[in-house]
């Protein structure tokens, strides 16, 4: 294949009016995939449950892959693996983040599950594929109004508890001493983290989800202390990464999630170049600054 032909794969836009016109229930499937993602990133990032994204997409990819096998719904079946693996994961309260070798046996425990289930699975190859990779193109509006209801439950009880999640996220022995139900608290937003694995594995697939649920998150904290800033940038980049790789997937013949990854993955280089810079900068203008030069003078 040419580099030309290869090009055309990734990029080509006969017709984009037209498909986009077609898809826009799966244009707002993103957007709210994009608000639900930097909200709920935020505080994954916060409590340090990076890992523990990756363990539960991959039960929720086994629960998927089942329910595809078995003909039942698919969405259902990722829901049902991911809130199994988060409850699992936050019943075991403070063991999971200072133990990952016990999320790192979820992960290949429900990979290999899901791909026993999609190796038995004799339908189209695309539906397994689309598990793995993503795929939001065809979202008609029963899935959008079910997806944006799950988001908005989400979002709900995220915006009833976050005063006192954030605190417990924060310093949890504090809170324990005033009196937070950190332990509670703990597992009901592993619950709500399991919701949103499952509701994001339909944008970018189950082996990319740490796209929509970290990096947006990430790439915000490398650019402001501020907690309300950060959830701005937070939900501002995963809202651009998830529309803007849609609509460019539209002019291509690959899957959604390289689409996705590419776009977040560049916008966290550019807030860490930036977060890089304002650190050289900000040490050399300490240096050179006649005010911290004379005071060093005084002091000697």
């Amino acid at each position: 294949m040419s580099p030309a032909d290869i090009w055309n794969s990734i990029f080509s836009f006969d017709n984009y009016g037209e498909i986009l016109a077609l898809v826009q229930n799966s244009v707002w499937a993103g957007a709210v995939l994009g608000l639900l993602g930097g909200l709920v990133g935020t505080l994954v990032v916060r409590r340090d449950l990076a890992f523990a994204v990756h363990g539960i997409s991959e039960l929720s990819f086994a629960g998927a892959s089942f329910a595809l096998l078995v003909g039942a719904d698919v969405v259902t079946g990722s829901l049902v693996g991911s809130i199994a693996a988060a409850l699992t994961i936050g019943f075991m309260g403070g063991r999971a983040r200072s133990k990952n070798s016990i999320i790192g046996v979820l992960m290949p425990f429900g990979l290999g599950l899901g791909i026993l289930f999609l190796s038995l699975y004799q339908g189209r190859s695309a539906n397994k594929f689309g598990l793995l990779t993503g795929q939001i193109v065809a979202v008609d509006t029963v899935q959008l109004q079910v997806l944006a209801s799950a988001a908005i439950a989400v979002i709900a009880v995220l915006v009833l508890v976050w005063r006192p999640l954030g605190f417990a996220s924060v310093d949890p022995e504090m809170a324990q001493a005033r009196g937070v139900p950190v332990r509670f608290l703990g597992i009901l937003f592993m619950a709500l983290l399991g919701v949103s694995v499952a509701l994001s594995i339909q944008v970018v697939g189950a082996l990319l989800v740490l796209a929509l649920l970290i990096t947006p998150a990430a790439a915000a904290q490398k650019v402001t202390a501020s907690p309300v800033l950060a959830v701005v940038l937070s939900v501002t980049f995963a809202v651009v990464a998830t529309v803007g790789g849609i609509m460019l997937s539209l002019g291509g013949r690959i899957p959604i999630s390289p689409y996705v990854t590419t776009l977040s993955f560049l916008i966290y280089a550019v807030c860490a170049a930036l977060a890089g810079a304002r650190r050289r900068w900000g040490s050399y203008g300490r240096v050179i600054s006649p005010a911290a030069r004379e005071r060093a003078l005084t002091r000697s």
